[in-house]
């Protein structure tokens, strides 16, 4: 009798460390090499934009407390060009171990429509780990301009009048934008592409150009400074650093909403733990208030949530401007 407790008890306690390894296992997250990650080697974010704009800033103001709350070095790459498809092409390619993650733009939704030939499938060889924020465009005219207020634009393209606008880009969020908007409002106005936010800007406010599309970073210094006026937004709802700023959908458009945006993503085949995990410490650094301030001084209105709400949302941006991208036979530069 004894003989069979003690072998019972044996059993039990087996199981027990059975569980428990298990248990471990489940929490520590492995990346295969026999160390939980993070603890292999430094991350790498991929900023896929050069330098000094939108999409490097957000890489490199999420670094810091992501390094602090995982207990690793992240390292920023920029790996800019062809609207960020090089950057993000490098980082579908990357090994999926949880070492490699791009940092993308709104031009990500565009790039599988506007550029023929992508090395990598959008959907299939990416995991989206989180949708950091949104923000909006802004429709804006110089100072002296006639036009009060965007119902002021429509009318005069739908009188007929030569309405030009400028936007940073053939495919551009702005250049999307509005011709969605003509296309759905019976208007014609005329695209004047700009290599990049700061021409644009300079021949908006000196009026070569009537209006500027583009987003709430790039034009609002120059709406405090009083030499542009902004007439719309192009979120469904109003920016909190444009308040008074009416949205398109508010001015006849409704519905309307072409948000830019920014998300991590990873290797397809990332282990789904380590996908979670990142889309934790994500949620954790968007709460910081130190983070979100940094963040919405770029203008960006922070968004979070699960990586399963960032799929959605990206699907979305895709299939909307491929039909805008083939129905108004948009090129890039």
């Amino acid at each position: 009798m004894k003989h069979w407790i003690s072998r019972t008890a044996l059993a039990m306690s087996a199981a027990a460390l059975c569980a428990t390894s298990l248990s471990a296992m489940a929490q520590a997250t492995s990346t295969g090499a026999g160390q939980a990650w993070p603890a292999k080697q430094p991350i790498k974010f991929v900023a896929v934009f050069p330098p000094g704009g939108s999409v490097d800033q957000v890489a490199r103001i999420l670094a810091v407390p992501l390094s602090q709350q995982l207990g690793q070095n992240i390292i920023v790459e920029n790996k800019g060009g062809a609207s960020g498809s090089i950057g993000t092409a490098a980082v579908a390619a990357a090994p999926a171990d949880g070492y490699t993650f791009a940092v993308v733009f709104d031009t990500h939704g565009v790039n599988p429509t506007l550029i023929p030939g992508l090395p990598f499938d959008t959907r299939k060889d990416l995991a989206p780990v989180s949708l950091i924020g949104t923000s909006p465009m802004v429709l804006a005219t110089f100072a002296a301009s006639e036009y009060k207020s965007f119902a002021d634009v429509v009318a005069a393209a739908k009188a007929k009048k030569n309405v030009n606008y400028g936007s940073i880009g053939s495919g551009s969020l702005g250049h999307l934008a509005m011709a969605l908007l003509g296309k759905s409002g019976n208007i014609d106005w005329q695209h004047v592409p700009y290599k990049g936010g700061g021409p644009l800007m300079t021949d908006a406010v000196a009026g070569h150009v009537p209006l500027s599309i583009a987003s709430v970073f790039v034009t609002k210094p120059h709406i405090d400074s009083g030499r542009l006026r902004p007439l719309a937004v192009t979120t469904s709802k109003r920016s909190p650093d444009l308040p008074n700023v009416p949205t398109v959908a508010e001015s006849g458009f409704a519905g309307f909403d072409a948000p830019a945006w920014w998300a991590i993503l990873a290797p397809a085949k990332t282990p789904p733990e380590v996908l979670k995990r990142m889309n934790e410490e994500v949620n954790k650094a968007l709460k910081n208030p130190e983070i979100a301030k940094k963040l919405s001084a770029q203008g960006i209105d922070i968004v979070g949530g699960s990586s399963d709400s960032a799929r959605v949302f990206i699907d979305k941006q895709i299939d909307t401007w491929a039909k805008v991208v083939k129905d108004n036979g948009i090129k890039a530069d």
